[in-house]
């Protein structure tokens, strides 16, 4: 102690009090950055038009689960959005009813609702209308008609009782359109807060050292550019390949036109939605047809074919671990399928 009671502060000492207070500016400029192109996910994604309500959520993860109402009575959501895959299948493409095969992959469930539209080519709106358009599309439950969809859910009585709950004072609520707001309404509670959430809430800790660099490297190179907002990702449509063809990178043995066969707009081709990448490291293969297997390798080719970046196999480590930080626990409603109503269906005709 030196004169008064104060503290005499040694040589090393003031230094290693500079450093530390360093790093805690360097911490927070990260934070700041971060948090102007970032955001932390909500408690859920109810809206006026679409709100999440209990009885809602409920119809909505049985008939998540439930594949009778499918054209063969074997595909439901969970098929291409499986518990155990983090809400994908882990396939290249998906497979639908009748063991059709989809000409893309089927990206994660969770955190859906956060994009601004649905699928890789933005052909569905949101994730009710991605519900309601899902009965009849042929790739996917593959109904000749709503009718027939309808014909079937009807014929399992457990169903009445809680489409009459979750859509009160209507006549006959099930209907496709209840179907789509059901599930939909399920759909947005399937959220993931990962640490990267609470490291822009505050949390220093909550990210590792390399994570952090990752992150630094992240913006630095240009990834922040697209892959930004609340979903890091999912926020707006990019030409795949701004820099070089991105079928040559990948291997892809089909170039996807992308969203020029939903507009005809040759401004569209090869353009696709920007990919959220929010449990990107638990959701290979990668990319839209699921050309590449591994987590590093996508992180080079994007910074190849998007911004014309070479990146060191450091770099590439830093990002991956950024993108694990964006890992977060599997809703636990949805770990587990749910025991469905009991009732069965007309069986599908022999083919």
């Amino acid at each position: 102690m030196g004169h008064a009671g104060r503290v005499l502060w040694s040589g090393p000492l003031v230094m290693l009090f500079a450093v530390v207070t360093l790093a805690e500016a360097a911490d927070t400029n990260l934070r700041a950055q971060a948090s102007a192109l970032f955001a932390s996910l909500p408690r859920d994604l109810g809206t006026a038009e679409n709100p999440v309500t209990p009885e809602r959520v409920h119809l909505g993860r049985l008939l998540f689960f439930d594949p009778r109402v499918s054209a063969d009575g074997a595909v439901s959501c969970a098929r291409c959005h499986q518990p155990a895959l983090y809400g994908t299948d882990a396939l290249p493409t998906s497979i639908g009813a009748e063991h059709r095969t989809h000409p893309r992959h089927a990206q994660t469930v969770f955190n859906a609702a956060v994009q601004f539209v649905q699928h890789w080519r933005g052909d569905r709106t949101s994730v009710e209308d991605l519900s309601v358009k899902s009965l009849i599309a042929p790739l996917a439950y593959g109904n000749p008609s709503f009718a027939s969809a309808m014909a079937k859910l009807k014929a399992i009585p457990g169903y009445a009782p809680l489409f009459a709950a979750a859509f009160p004072r209507e006549e006959d609520p099930i209907t496709p359109d209840n179907w789509g707001k059901a599930i939909g309404s399920y759909m947005r509670t399937l959220l993931t807060p990962a640490p990267f959430d609470a490291f822009l809430q505050g949390d220093d800790r909550a990210l590792t050292t390399v994570a952090q660099t990752g992150l630094r490297t992240f913006i630095r190179t240009g990834c922040a550019t697209c892959h930004n907002g609340v979903g890091v990702g999912g926020t707006m449509y990019q030409k795949f390949g701004l820099m070089e063809d991105y079928w040559r990178a990948t291997g892809s043995p089909i170039v996807d036109k992308g969203r020029f066969d939903v507009t005809q707009d040759p401004a569209d081709l090869h353009v696709f939605k920007v990919a959220s990448l929010r449990n990107v490291a638990m959701t290979p293969p990668y990319f839209h047809d699921g050309s590449v297997a591994t987590l590093p390798e996508a992180v080079r080719i994007m910074a190849r074919v998007q911004l014309g970046r070479t990146l060191t196999a450091g770099e590439v480590t830093e990002i991956v671990a950024f993108l694990e930080s964006l890992t977060g626990p599997s809703p636990a409603d949805f770990v587990t399928a749910p025991i469905l109503p009991p009732g069965a269906v007309a069986s599908p005709p022999t083919r």
